[in-house]
């Protein structure tokens, strides 16, 4: 920017200075080809303006590129700022979604386990019942099979009684009493063969009944198990 011309400070005038202006004032002669000239004109004073009507321009133009830099910088750095704002908005998106899908599979997976809970829990539940229903007949039968031991016992009891009454027919009772005695080991064996499916029965459905208890703790823990969101 061009300096702009600084005017000198007007001192007072002196006498001679006064008589010298007077002289440079004062009309003299001239001829008729300068009394005719146009006067000069004066250059230096509007070479002053336009240089300071330039610096001012100058001067208002750089505050102009001053202001419209600093907007730019502070616009360039918002946009830095709203750009990276937005790669971290997407990249917190895409980890959200990650663990989205994440928490719905593994909330798949723990539906899938206790559906399969549920389904084992109601088969070993079919199979305590059968397992009860089974050592229910058998428990009915072993009361019949010892109904029948104790009447072939009264039997031979009874007939070892008409044996000593009746010596008659000694034979007869032991022959009686050997078939009843037959029939009695057969009862026992029966009444043994019995009591081991009825202890083997109920060893199975202590077991089913643990299992099932098992299968249902099971259940309640994965269906108490919160699902990620």
């Amino acid at each position: 920017m061009p300096d702009n011309p600084v005017p000198e400070p007007s001192q007072p005038a002196t006498p001679a200075a006064a008589d010298a202006k007077a002289k440079k004032t004062a009309p003299r002669d001239t001829s008729p080809e300068e009394r005719e000239a146009p006067p000069p004109v004066a250059e230096p004073a509007k070479k002053s303006a336009l240089a300071i009507a330039l610096g001012v321009l100058s001067a208002v133009l750089l505050i102009v590129v001053f202001v419209l830099a600093s907007k730019l910088s502070a616009r360039s750095s918002t946009i830095t700022q709203d750009r990276n704002r937005s790669d971290q908005l997407q990249a917190d998106a895409v980890v959200l979604r990650s663990q989205l899908d994440e928490a719905k599979a593994s909330g798949a997976e723990l539906q899938k386990q206790a559906d399969e809970s549920k389904t084992a829990s109601a088969q070993d539940k079919a199979e305590m019942d059968k397992s009860k229903a089974e050592s229910a007949d058998l428990q009915s039968r072993l009361d019949k099979a010892l109904a029948a031991s104790a009447s072939f016992q009264t039997q031979m009891e009874e007939a070892k009684v008409a044996s000593l009454k009746h010596q008659g027919e000694v034979e007869l009772a032991s022959a009686q009493t050997a078939v009843m005695q037959t029939q009695l080991n057969k009862a026992k064996a029966d009444l043994g063969q019995l009591q081991a499916q009825l202890t083997d029965s109920q060893a199975l459905a202590a077991d089913l009944q643990d299992k099932l208890a098992k299968a249902e703790k099971l259940i309640a823990q994965l269906q108490k198990t919160p699902s990620k969101k």
